[in-house]
């Protein structure tokens, strides 16, 4: 099998993130597995567009496109995927960088032609220089990371990460795009697992699917101080109790939290243990590490609770739309 062409997705939405926008890019045109394009999405933000397209106006293989669908990440992201040329879209946040061999690592994946999608693994770059100690490791993915408690190499999952991720076209021809109404909507409450709703629905259509996740393919993702605070830890995972209650609507409980139950009796006690161990002897954080996995445990139950209630009462929508455009190679 020839080697894939990927193509780049960024999704942006705030000149805040300018420095963060910049440096993304450009770790991705440092690759070592050449992008066969970069396309930065700009959701709703005419002066960011604007402002990109100066930027970008003389470097070939950067593109700046406006966001065809509703305001959020899962639109911009089939906005990326209409648009894109690639036989892969890779998916990289705007405010993550990409090590160097992350998109080879992504294309040796793509050797199986059952492989429909290869994630990778995000680290943190915490903004005050370390992980809060009382920050567990099994909840990173409450700042967009790898968390503690997913299996080391390459190795087959039910879904990847979406900041570090890459499907093949086939893939999306198959089960549409992402879902809009699930993921993030700009600085609005961060919800999330539109990428677990997609996987999930892939493997539905496609059953021979494989989905992997690489650990080799790395990037680092940048935590602002706000993130590294207790406030932001309770509302995102109170965010993702409502957000997985969205993805159990549409695909079923039983794939939908599937994951979930190993992670919840299995990673998580583990996790208490350790930070009371930790505590016993004197260790910093241990005590604070061991509370905040039971608070997490406790707010996303909350929020699957009412996100539940509403999704019977019928008051949250989502949609798929079928992705049209996109050439392959």
């Amino acid at each position: 099998m020839t080697d894939p062409g990927i193509s780049v997705v960024i999704c942006v939405y705030t000149e805040d993130r300018w420095g963060d926008i910049l440096a993304a890019v450009s770790s991705v045109r440092a690759q070592s597995y050449p992008a066969l394009e970069t396309l930065l999405v700009v959701d709703h933000n005419p002066a960011l567009k604007d402002r990109l397209e100066r930027e970008y106006k003389e470097s070939a293989g950067v593109r700046v496109l406006a966001n065809a669908g509703p305001r959020g990440l899962s639109a911009g992201r089939n906005t990326g995927i209409a648009a894109s040329h690639g036989e892969v879209i890779a998916f990289l946040d705007d405010d993550a960088v990409a090590e160097r061999d992350w998109l080879r690592r992504f294309a040796e994946g793509y050797a199986d032609p059952r492989v429909m999608a290869v994630g990778g693994r995000t680290v943190p770059v915490w903004a005050s220089g370390r992980r809060p100690a009382w920050f567990p490791e099994e909840f990173d993915w409450v700042v967009g990371c790898t968390y503690k408690g997913l299996p080391p190499g390459r190795v087959r999952v039910r879904n990847v990460l979406g900041g570090n991720a890459s499907f093949r076209r086939t893939a999306f021809e198959a089960a549409g795009g992402f879902a809009t109404g699930i993921g993030r909507d700009g600085d609005r409450r961060p919800l999330g697992c539109e990428e677990t709703e997609l996987c999930i629905r892939l493997t539905r259509a496609r059953p021979d699917a494989v989905l992997l996740i690489d650990d080799r393919a790395v990037i680092h993702h940048r935590v602002p101080a706000p993130r590294e605070h207790f406030a932001y830890f309770r509302t995102r995972t109170y965010a993702e109790g409502l957000s997985k209650a969205l993805v159990a609507r549409s695909v079923g409980a039983d794939k939908g939290l599937e994951s979930e139950r190993r992670y919840a009796t299995r990673v998580l006690p583990a996790g208490v243990a350790r930070g009371l161990r930790d505590a016993f002897l004197a260790r910093p954080g241990g005590a604070g590490r061991a509370g905040a996995i039971v608070a997490g445990v406790l707010s996303a139950a909350g929020g699957y609770a009412l996100g539940s209630l509403r999704a019977r009462r019928g008051g949250t929508t989502f949609s798929v739309a079928p992705i049209e455009g996109g050439t392959g190679e």
